[in-house]
């Protein structure tokens, strides 16, 4: 039997180094957190054959004393945390004085350091973990790590490593991840000796979108909030600007950046109701919070974090998110201020304006209050922009008019030649005019276009184009298209009526109050044991959700009332569906976990249908709740509800001006 012995200091370092040195960007990304630390504003790093040849970084930092270099790469040896307290406070992005120690035991290491206050710099030799004597060397101010034949003494580890382009991927990874949280320090990327990125001192912004892409900016929201001493920072992308894969998520904890399972979850509940199907979201987000509450010393690549407060953390990132992606309304553009001062437009889908928290908690554990009523703002009631036709010639709105009553001829009789007259089933008033955005186009008799006559005597529009422009005509009865300021707006009809309906579902249901509508002759289906016992056990509480079943027999049911916004639609299909979700999730779970998917469901059912012929009011009314509606960017499957032609992708397509 063989004896309990100590291993040598050697294995041991070659050992860890298997945990903190998986390939060449780790002991990249260990280097560059050093020279961070050091407080270095300018870093330049040299790549050869992917890093697995030579990996050279050099810093303007703080440097290392001379008589201080052995210990730099001795095991467990740091400046950065001398006891239990330190350790539960870690406030830099190195902390476990094993990074340089592990590399070095796998490669031949170079360290050279001069302080800004020395008159030279010296430097130490580490090669197969066996240090050499401190010499004198030439260096500016700042610190220089060499590392060269990664994994030379250790062939089989050297055998599982990738192919030159492959490591070298991960290095360029690691090094983007790493600049974007510090957008303040000047980086130069060179790889066998080309320059493939030089990254001077600039703002955030600029620095996301010099990584990322100018098209992530532009497709992004910028989020700056917080409460309760936590603040989350940094763009968002809207949903139509999704991913296949979770490439583009770069989330940060106090400037490292982590994979953590609380906040990828939090921030996918967030997307849930516009995110299609299995694509993912994109975001680069900023979080920081007091470093006694999140512990980083969980896996030597610190990759990992645990936090404290785990649901308050959630909440807080999740209504973050969600109120950002919540103030958005198709066609709106306002002007937001990025870290720069300067003013930001968003002309391809949305933009988004995020306020931010002023007040301070106390204490951490109020962080999940906090956040929800961050996410519960008082609201300002929403005042209807003056929009109006411009006038046109007295005979061109008659070719208009005439021609758009003979492309719907077979329209109701009732629908041409009244005066528009909207009904408000919800508030029990009729309104002559033409809707305004807060009536709803399933829940209302709509106006009739305005005739010849009037559409002429209308003045000049004042306040401009609305963002969604003005009906033109319905395309296949599916599309509506709309001219606005600077081109052509097509719009999927059911898809933004749909997201219309659900959100005033879900404001509704919050409040307690989702409108009935009783029917003038209830309408009954056959119906099968389950639904009738579903019907006849929840049918009091079912009257939350606006629809009131009645069974008739063992094998009827009667359908007396649905939600005001949904009558138009079929009421069998809606009661069934309702009564499928209660029977299988139990009404407690639908109105509280699944109660958005209820009523996303609903909304489908109560929308307005493809191949429904609208009138031009009944368009406009459409385009203007669209404006008026958070998220109606997408609907609820994540898909996008309208696009838009400006006149320059016209001219292109026509080879105008060529």
């Amino acid at each position: 039997m063989k004896r309990i012995q100590k291993l040598p200091d050697h294995l041991v370092n070659q050992i860890a180094a298997g945990e903190v040195v998986e390939r060449p960007a780790s002991a990249l990304k260990e280097i560059l957190e050093n020279s961070l630390d050091a407080g270095a504003d300018r870093i330049s790093v040299d790549l050869a054959q992917g890093g697995i040849k030579l990996i050279r970084v050099t810093d303007n930092g703080g440097g290392i004393a001379a008589a201080d270099l052995p210990l730099a790469l001795d095991r467990h040896a740091t400046s950065k945390i001398g006891s239990l307290d330190d350790l539960e406070n870690v406030a830099t992005l190195g902390f476990r004085g094993e990074g340089l120690a592990s590399v070095a035991s796998v490669s031949r290491l170079t360290l050279t350091s001069r302080p800004h206050d020395a008159e030279h710099a010296h430097q130490i030799v580490a090669i197969d973990g066996t240090l050499h004597p401190v010499e004198p060397a030439a260096h500016a101010p700042g610190t220089s790590v060499e590392i060269v034949d990664l994994y030379f003494n250790t062939p089989a580890r050297r055998k599982f490593l990738k192919s030159e382009n492959t490591e070298y991927a991960h290095c360029e990874a690691t090094f983007e991840r790493i600049a974007l949280a510090h957008p303040q320090v000047e980086f130069i990327l060179r790889h066998n000796g080309k320059v493939v990125w030089r990254l001077p001192q600039q703002s955030l912004a600029e620095r996301v979108g010099a990584l990322l892409g100018k098209d992530f900016v532009e497709a992004s929201l910028p989020i700056d909030t917080g409460a309760a001493g936590l603040t989350l920072s940094g763009f968002v992308a809207s949903p139509t600007y999704s991913k296949a894969s979770r490439d583009a998520q770069y989330f940060y904890v106090n400037g490292r950046f982590v994979r953590d399972k609380i906040a990828q979850h939090a921030l996918r509940q967030a997307y849930r109701d516009v995110l299609h199907h299995d694509r993912h979201p994109a975001y680069a987000l900023f979080f920081t919070l007091d470093p006694a509450n999140v512990d980083v010393n969980v896996h030597p690549t610190k990759i990992e974090v645990r936090f404290r407060e785990s649901q308050g953390i959630h909440q807080f990132l999740f209504h973050s998110v969600h109120k950002a992606l919540a103030s958005t309304t198709a066609g709106a553009s306002p002007a937001v201020t990025l870290d720069d001062g300067q003013p930001a437009g968003n002309d391809i889908a949305v933009a988004a304006n995020v306020g931010r928290n002023e007040d301070t908690l106390a204490a951490f554990g109020t962080a999940a209050a906090a956040a929800r009523a961050a996410d519960s703002p008082q609201r300002m009631p929403f005042q209807q922009p003056r929009y109006e036709q411009q006038a046109m010639p007295l005979h061109v709105a008659r070719e208009a008019i005439g021609g758009y009553q003979r492309q719907f001829a077979g329209l109701r009789e009732e629908e041409r030649g009244l005066t528009p007259v909207v009904t408000d089933t919800q508030a029990g008033s009729t309104t002559i005019g033409s809707p305004t955005a807060g009536s709803p186009i399933a829940g209302s008799t709509l106006a009739a276009p305005l005739s010849a006559a009037k559409l002429a005597a209308l003045p000049d529009a004042s306040d401009g184009i609305p963002p969604l422009g003005f009906a033109l005509a319905q395309l296949h009865g599916v599309y509506i298209l709309s001219q606005c300021e600077d081109g052509l707006i097509v719009v999927d009809m059911h898809a933004a009526h749909e997201r219309i309906v659900y959100e005033r579902l879900k404001n509704a249901l919050e409040e307690d109050t989702i409108p009935m509508q009783p029917l003038l002759l209830p309408v009954s289906f056959a119906a099968d044991r389950f639904e009738v016992a579903t019907a006849h056990e929840h049918g009091t509480e079912m009257q939350r959700l606006g629809i009131d079943l009645a069974p008739l027999s063992p094998t009827q049911i009667a359908v007396r009332g649905v939600p005001v916004w949904l009558q138009d639609g079929n009421p069998v299909e809606l009661a069934r569906a309702v009564l499928k979700d209660v029977r299988e999730i139990g009404l407690s779970q639908v109105l509280t976990e699944r109660r958005n998917e209820l009523l996303a469901t609903m909304a489908c059912h109560g929308a307005v249908r493809a191949n429904r012929q609208l009138t031009l009011t009944e368009m406009n009314a459409l385009l203007r709740d669209m404006e008026a509606t958070e998220r109606s960017g997408q609907c609820n499957h994540g898909r996008p509800t309208w696009s838009r032609l400006s006149m320059r992708d016209l001219d292109n397509l026509f080879m105008r001006g060529r």
